[in-house]
C-alpha cells in the first residue's frame, strides 16, 4: 500500500537512513536491509527485498514507521493523561515535569527534545511531538511512576484507559 506525501513535506533517503521534513519537525529513522523503499513524486512505496520470512515480516513495519513518521510532521501526536489522588499534582520545571504523587519526594521526570508536556489544572497532563515513539514512551514513563490502583482509582491513567476497579474487604 502506498504512502502518500502530502505538500509541503520532503521524504529524502541517505544509505538506508530515511529523513522526513515537515511543518511540525524532521524525523530520521534507520532502515532494514531487507525492505526496499521507493520514494516517486507523490508516493512513498515499500516492498520485500526477497520472499523470505524474515523480509516479509519487517516491510511491513518498515512501512508504518515510515506512514507514522509522514503523519507526524505534519499533524503531531499527543497523548492525555490524568492524576487521580488527594494531593497529587504535576508542575512543569524548565525541560522537566515535576509530579507529587503521594511519596516522601517529588518525581522529576526530563523532558526529552523534540517533545512538548503542558500540565492544565495540576492534574491533566497533555503530551505532544512528531514522534509517536517519544510520545507514547514519555506518557508511558509518566504513567509508571504510580500506575492506577484498582481499589481507590488513584493514579496516573492515559485518558481513554480502562482500570478494572475491585472491591475492598469484607468485613464480618
Amino acid at each position: 500500500m502506498p504512502i502518500s506525501i502530502p505538500n509541503g513535506v520532503q521524504v529524502s533517503i541517505e544509505s538506508h537512513t530515511i529523513l522526513v521534513k515537515g511543518p511540525k519537525g524532521d524525523l530520521k529513522q534507520e532502515l532494514s536491509p531487507l525492505a526496499r523503499v521507493d520514494i516517486s513524486d507523490e508516493t512513498i512505496q515499500v516492498s520485500p527485498v526477497d520472499e523470505s520470512r524474515s523480509a516479509r515480516a519487517i516491510y511491513g513495519t518498515t512501512r508504518s514507521l515510515i506512514a507514522n513518521m509522514v503523519k507526524g510532521v505534519t499533524e503531531p501526536f499527543s497523548k492525555d493523561l490524568l492524576i487521580e489522588g488527594v494531593g497529587f499534582r504535576a508542575a512543569i520545571k524548565g525541560q522537566s515535569i515535576d509530579l507529587e504523587l503521594g511519596y516522601s519526594h517529588p518525581v522529576v521526570h526530563p523532558i526529552p527534545e523534540g517533545v512538548v508536556v503542558t500540565v492544565a489544572d495540576n492534574v491533566k497532563i497533555h503530551v505532544e511531538g512528531a514522534d509517536k515513539q517519544k510520545v507514547g514512551q514519555v506518557a508511558a514513563d509518566i504513567k509508571s511512576y504510580y500506575p492506577v490502583e484498582p481499589y481507590k482509582g488513584k493514579g496516573v491513567r492515559i485518558v481513554g484507559e480502562y482500570v478494572r476497579r475491585k472491591e475492598g474487604k469484607k468485613s464480618a
